[in-house]
């Protein structure tokens, strides 16, 4: 490859108008770069979409020359870590719904890098299964939770 992905995100917040140092650390799902900046919410956006628009622009150029390179996960201040915390919280509690009640349950529209992070959880529950469905007139997409099927 013939620029990092750090460089390459170095570029991208300049180009926006951000000054920030970039932290690189390698995880089981690839590689996160943690972004040290000083106005971090506006980098993070309204309900993280700035964060993962950013996040999905610099994939979608790494992989353009390299596609063998590891998915790369953006994050700004600890927001993506809290915000998966309280997403598996909700996803945990909404399984045991589910258990309690033998009824589906449906979580709430939520991006692809999030139902990821749902499915990924709970793929190995032997009680139920999860499907995301797109909400009709939409682009959004819920995930459904139901006890399995026999």
């Amino acid at each position: 490859m013939s620029a990092q992905p750090s460089e390459i995100l170095q570029k991208l917040l300049h180009l926006i108008g951000f000054d920030a140092r970039i932290e690189e650390h390698a995880t089981e799902d690839g590689l996160t770069l943690d972004v040290v900046a000083e106005d971090s919410d506006r980098l993070i956006g309204r309900q993280g979409q700035t964060l993962s628009d950013l996040q999905y622009l610099l994939n979608r150029i790494v992989f353009e020359r390299d596609e063998h390179a590891p998915k790369i996960t953006v994050d700004v201040g600890g927001y993506r870590a809290e915000a998966r915390a309280s997403l598996l919280k909700r996803a945990h509690e909404a399984a045991e719904e589910v258990r309690r009640s033998g009824q589906m349950v449906e979580l709430e529209p939520m991006t692809a890098y999030d139902r990821r992070i749902v499915h990924h959880a709970l793929r190995d529950d032997p009680d139920l299964e999860t499907e995301s469905l797109e909400i009709p007139g939409t682009s959004k997409k819920v995930i459904l939770l139901r006890p399995r099927r026999a």
